[in-house]
């Protein structure tokens, strides 16, 4: 999504909606498992060497669910506003604000730091059933409480009965001197 700095000068306060592929997230490390095309309405004002973009996004993003790891289309709107400005020493006193040297402004890279902010920690299924949990993986069982309790008395039963092997020599000290 490239913007012109001269043609938004010229036709300041400036518009512009499209859609936008944003696909490149899905490949990145996060939960995102599928994100369709994007939506992005706003607009572009001018003071001076600065430029405010204020837009919103809107689109879906598939996500794995936090009980059950099935997928869970999420819909998201977000509300930004970026400033960029062409005057260096502006940037450096204010943080907030990005430098451009070109002509060209991407608008893209800014988008998709705006929706990998809004992507939530978790999100539930709303068929979130216990037919539907994933109950084994690699290396790892999902265990009932009551199944997780026998299993722990038992190891720790197994943990009393174990003999150091330090020790194990003189297991059998005192059956000797009772012969």
């Amino acid at each position: 999504m490239n913007f012109s700095l001269q043609k938004i000068k010229r036709e300041a306060p400036y518009d512009f909606s499209e859609t936008v592929n944003v696909s490149g997230l899905e490949r990145m490390e996060n939960d995102i498992r599928e994100i369709n095309d994007v939506k992005v309405d706003g607009e572009v004002s001018v003071s001076g060497e600065t430029f405010t973009f204020r837009y919103s996004i809107k689109g879906t993003m598939t996500l794995p669910c936090a009980r059950t790891l099935v997928d869970v289309p999420y819909d998201f709107t977000v509300q930004a506003v970026d400033q960029f400005t062409t005057v260096e020493y502006a940037a450096k006193e204010d943080e907030d604000i990005h430098y451009i040297d070109q002509e060209l402004l991407d608008l893209l890279p800014y988008i998709e730091e705006n929706i990998l902010l809004e992507v939530p920690i978790r999100v539930y299924s709303d068929e979130a059933t216990m037919d539907n949990i994933i109950s084994e993986g690699n290396g790892w069982d999902l265990l009932q409480e009551d199944e997780h309790e026998d299993l722990k008395a038992k190891d720790e039963e197994e943990e009393k009965q174990k003999v150091d092997p330090r020790l194990s020599s003189l297991k059998n000290f005192f059956d000797d001197k009772n012969d």
